[in-house]
């Protein structure tokens, strides 16, 4: 289905007043030019595919660079989904090859080279990127290769393990994977939203119970332990010392909308049972309450003082992408959602230069000008806001009986480093932050998070 007029003149109207005409998103024709452009300029960002850089990642981690490694994986993610929105088969190769590259040596996403700063979530982040290559139909790798779906399994099995559920706090995944990273003694949303989200659509693509079970028995955990209230503001998470109860209270998008998203595919696994549609719908009214003050994405631990790490800079992409497949899956949802990303699209889009030289998106959306920001996470947030305007008229993500070809494996991840014996102790910068920094960053960044616990 396309796009209808009204939804399309209604986002040209808000954006008119301050949309460069460089990025029209006035017409399909529009928005997929707009995208490409926004694509080609988050790729200036990588260096992955120049000689002498490593494939795959951005430039990190600091000090060497801004950018922790997840955040690679979550750009190809996004790149996926504007192969699949678009049909730009541009980036593909690269996409496919730096995926491939970073999977490690037991096709796990736990590449040796950073461990010592490997979170739970950092992991999650590549295996929902490999899983959503195994929804889009995008393009197998070569037969040799590590498959998208065997991926994504290979990911969630090696979380499932009993080794990473311990009794602390009742159970739930730690941040850290290596018990000498700094945040291991953290469990947070994050990484047991990634792992929820991911068994969710793990279930739904192969139709085993088992990933359901995980799912539903994670989503319960993380509302026994007080990380999710019950009015549905998700919360960052606390410290096993602690027993998890000095719950740090920050919110931030991308924790809700990754517990959307996977709402949204137990709705859809379960063929639309009266519970995960009523927690589906509770969490989106929470999320739309929260982050998205005059129907423009608004990250509210960080924003209002530009306290955001770099991180931060890029959930926003995050929340449209995943708020977008939830009409897919759980159509129900559509109508509060559609209207509410075509305004903030329209908003983002408003902050990008559109000059030749240093052209780059911003970050304050609620300005609708350009703040002066820019970086990798900037220009994802557009494209995934830009791209999923598109929704309407793509198909649904796949399973293996409704057009999915990626081979999946049900032993994969039993090879995976358990990171017994040959724990790599952390440096420094590791120190500083591993992987998606929710706790110590905010310490220092805010005199409304003072209260904070900083054991980490």
């Amino acid at each position: 289905m396309l796009l209808s007029t009204s939804r399309l003149a209604a986002a040209a109207l808000v954006g008119a007043a301050g949309v460069n005409a460089a990025y029209s998103i006035a017409t399909p024709a529009d928005i997929r030019a707009t995208a490409r452009q926004v694509a080609w300029d988050l790729l200036q960002y990588y260096k992955g595919n120049q000689t002498g850089q490593t494939p795959g990642i951005l430039p990190g981690p600091p000090p060497a660079g801004d950018y922790y490694w997840w955040e690679a994986g979550a750009m190809w993610g996004t790149l996926i989904d504007y192969w699949k929105l678009t049909g730009d088969s541009t980036y593909n190769q690269l996409i496919t090859d730096a995926m491939l590259w970073q999977v490690g040596p037991g096709k796990d996403y736990m590449p040796p080279n950073v461990t010592a700063s490997l979170g739970n979530d950092d992991q999650g982040f590549w295996g929902m990127s490999a899983m959503l290559a195994a929804e889009n139909g995008f393009p197998d790798p070569p037969a040799d290769q590590p498959q998208w779906l065997a991926l994504a399994q290979a990911v969630f099995h090696t979380q499932a393990n009993p080794d990473r559920h311990d009794t602390t706090c009742n159970g739930g995944l730690r941040w850290q994977i290596p018990l000498s990273n700094n945040g291991y003694n953290y469990k947070n949303s994050i990484a047991n939203g990634c792992f929820f989200n991911l068994g969710a659509r793990l279930a739904r693509y192969t139709d085993n119970q088992t990933y359901a079970d995980w799912a539903e028995k994670t989503w319960d955990w993380v509302v026994g332990v007080g990380f999710m209230d019950e009015e549905y503001h998700i919360y960052d998470g606390g410290h096993v010392e602690h027993n998890c109860t000095d719950i740090n209270r920050a919110q931030f998008s991308y924790n809700s909308a990754v517990y959307l998203l996977g709402a949204a595919y137990m709705y859809n696994y379960t063929s639309g049972s009266d519970k995960w549609r009523d927690r589906t719908s509770a969490l989106l009214d929470a999320t739309l309450k929260t982050f998205f003050p005059d129907n423009i994405a608004f990250e509210i631990a960080c924003e209002e003082h530009m306290s955001c790490t770099t991180d931060m800079l890029s959930f926003k992409g995050y929340l449209h992408r995943w708020m977008a497949v939830t009409t897919q899956i759980a159509p129900f949802t559509a109508e509060k959602i559609l209207p509410v990303l075509q305004t903030s699209a329209a908003a983002g889009v408003a902050t990008c230069t559109g000059e030749d030289t240093g052209r780059a998106c911003g970050f304050k959306w609620n300005t609708k000008a350009y703040d002066g920001s820019h970086g990798a996470g900037q220009q994802m947030n557009v494209l995934g806001a830009v791209t999923s305007l598109l929704i309407e008229e793509a198909r649904p993500p796949f399973t293996n009986t409704t057009g999915g070809t990626s081979k999946g494996d049900f032993n994969a991840g039993s090879h995976s480093d358990t990171f017994d014996g040959h724990l790599i102790p952390p440096t420094t910068a590791d120190k500083a932050g591993a992987g998606i920094l929710t706790v110590l960053i905010l310490s220092a960044a805010v005199g409304m998070f003072g209260w904070m616990s900083t054991g980490l």
